[in-house]
């Protein structure tokens, strides 16, 4: 029975509001008279509080997140009991829960939806630390405040790793739709259970819904046992295989292939915020905020404008405009002189560049089909040398035909010459070309083989035999590693004869 609005507890907490309740409490906003401010008070169901074992899992949920101290935890601020009702006393935050927010919009934009993901993995982490396991990690226990930033609550049947529990052998505790398999099969839950279950939790907020239904929870909870989740990049095509990888990673059945612990887990999860930022050129919501806390290595990744705050951005702008207005006077006091264009080192006599854009990169993998980092493709279009696409990889060799990536240098050109840039020297592999489109298959008559790379150097350069046919797709096919686990390319050129 809860208790009615207006009770004052313990001469201190007047309970102005029910907002919310479950099957041990319920919780009230109150006010704090001695200190007179808002605070949130979960009161224990009184015939609850007469289980010891429950009313001992209560105290518990008390002492152990009153060690936790993070901005990403909703903190304990006070616990007692008045007459026989045990309370703890949160910090009150003002805003929506997660779930709520799903409900209200649907799918997240990505890089919010990745953002929230990081700062729950970040308080998951924190308790971690201190041997705390949740057990219940689910979007109705993050509460999101008017800021926007997430706060992970109700450790209500969290229990500390080295401490015996109170849950009888075989009982199944959480919420059955981000269950993880061994928590569903009563089996030992540690931290890693609340990294699948945050796994899940991410599927959600990327395409809107909970990935498994069912008749009843059991039903739901073995789905998590013996199925796999639906695909992510199916149900949301955008999402990058990146993100996909890192979902299907988190929500691995078999724990030897699920993150490790959380630090795992956040370095992905940031890697990936700097992916998505980059792909959509912009930043918005809570992602925005996340990015400011992005480790350098992940911060590489994103577009200036978002790693550098506006007067610093306007400071830039004016320097440019005066580097170029010296360059142009210089330009033009050498303007009789001839100053001419330099020769580039690998373009051979009569030959010019052909003009790609960025976006023309794209992974192949025929065999595995699951994507050979195609997020980093347009770095082998970029310019940059210290960029690099990169196989996926591969610590016993390819186990695979081949893999690579290839040029749309359309409508057509005959390109001549191939030069590739690799800082993985010794693989082998060949250049192909298509004429109308990347056949699904390396074997596959549309793929004609126009030169080998029998041993890449730094700088590869090979003729290619187009007889002078125009081709529109130009494929680097890797079929032999060397001694290296992986292959990267930093720059992909083609040239063609001079009209």
């Amino acid at each position: 029975m809860s208790a009615p609005v207006g009770t004052l507890l313990s001469e201190r907490y007047r309970l102005d509001a029910m907002v919310g309740t479950g099957g041990m409490s319920t919780v009230y906003r109150a006010f704090d008279t001695v200190l007179e401010r808002q605070v949130a008070i979960k009161l224990m169901h009184r015939e609850i509080a007469e289980d010891s074992d429950q009313l001992e899992r209560f105290r518990r949920e008390a002492r152990a997140v009153a060690q936790l101290n993070h901005p990403h935890v909703v903190g304990v601020i006070d616990a007692g009991e008045d007459g026989r009702t045990p309370y703890i006393v949160f910090e009150y935050v003002e805003g929506e829960t997660l779930k709520d927010r799903i409900r209200r919009c649907g799918r997240l934009p990505i890089s919010e939806a990745v953002a929230y993901a990081i700062e729950i993995a970040r308080a998951l982490g924190a308790a971690h630390a201190r041997g705390i396991v949740h057990r219940d990690v689910k979007p109705q226990n993050v509460l999101i405040d008017e800021e926007g930033t997430a706060k992970v609550t109700d450790f209500g049947i969290a229990r500390t790793l080295d401490q015996e529990g109170l849950t009888a052998d075989g009982r199944v505790l959480g919420t059955t739709d981000y269950v993880s398999p061994e928590q569903a099969l009563g089996h030992a839950v540690t931290g890693q259970s609340d990294l699948y279950s945050l796994g899940v939790v991410l599927f959600e907020m990327l395409t809107g819904d909970v990935p498994f239904h069912g008749e009843n929870q059991v039903a739901v909870a073995m789905k998590h046992v013996r199925e796999e989740l639906p695909d992510l990049q199916l149900r949301r095509p955008e999402t990058s295989s990146a993100l996909a990888a890192v979902v299907d990673r988190a929500t691995e059945k078999d724990l030897q292939r699920r993150y490790a612990d959380d630090a795992q887990l956040i370095d992905d999860l940031e890697d990936v915020l700097g992916i998505e930022t980059a792909r959509a050129g912009q930043s918005t919501g809570e992602a925005t905020a996340v990015l400011r806390t992005l480790p350098a290595r992940s911060r590489r990744r994103l577009p200036l404008r978002t790693r550098i705050s506006a007067p610093v951005a306007v400071a830039i702008v004016l320097l440019l405009g005066a580097a170029v207005a010296v360059v142009l006077l210089l330009a033009a006091g050498n303007t009789e002189r001839g100053t001419g264009t330099t020769a580039h080192p690998h373009r051979p006599p009569g030959s010019t560049e052909v003009s790609v854009g960025r976006g023309a990169a794209h992974d192949y993998d025929p065999s595995g089909g699951d994507g050979e980092h195609p997020e980093q493709a347009a770095a082998a279009l970029d310019r940059d040398p210290n960029t690099s696409w990169s196989t996926e990889t591969y610590r016993d060799g390819l186990q695979k035909d081949g893999v690579g990536l290839y040029v749309d240098a359309k409508p057509r050109v005959a390109a001549t010459r191939m030069t590739i840039r690799t800082p993985t020297t010794g693989w082998k592999g060949a250049v192909y070309v298509a004429a109308d489109w990347p056949p699904t298959s390396i074997d596959d008559p549309g793929w004609k083989k126009v030169a080998t790379i029998d041993q890449a150097t730094s700088a590869t350069s090979v003729d290619l035999d187009t007889a002078g046919q125009a081709y529109r797709y130009y494929l680097v096919w890797i079929t032999d590693l060397g001694e290296n686990s992986r292959v990267q390319l930093a720059e992909i050129e083609l040239f063609r004869a001079a009209r």
